[in-house]
């Protein structure tokens, strides 16, 4: 797979998980029962994506580098912290 392939999916991954994570908080204020299994469905589907589009790719090839690992840092996505630094071009 090309790294404009890969990067749709890591980055779409991403969106979903945080799409999940806003429905829980959602449920957890209301108590609807709906939003926190939603919440919970994307969440999964989001880390499913993640490891999907993470399990071929080079991160010295098709990684961001510093942003990703900034990036991570501030979403507290260790997985994408992890890999920006792995990418970083010396």
């Amino acid at each position: 797979m090309s790294s404009s392939e890969q990067n749709p999916s890591l980055i779409g991954g991403h969106a979903q998980y945080v799409k999940g994570a806003a429905e829980g908080a959602v449920g957890a204020v209301t108590g609807a029962a709906d939003w926190n299994a939603s919440a919970e469905q994307d969440k999964q589907a989001g880390i499913d994506a993640m490891k999907q589009a993470s399990a071929n790719r080079d991160p010295n090839q098709d990684g961001y580098g510093k942003v990703e690992e900034m990036a991570g840092k501030a979403a507290g996505c260790e997985g994408m912290e992890k890999e920006g630094a792995e990418s970083k071009q010396s």
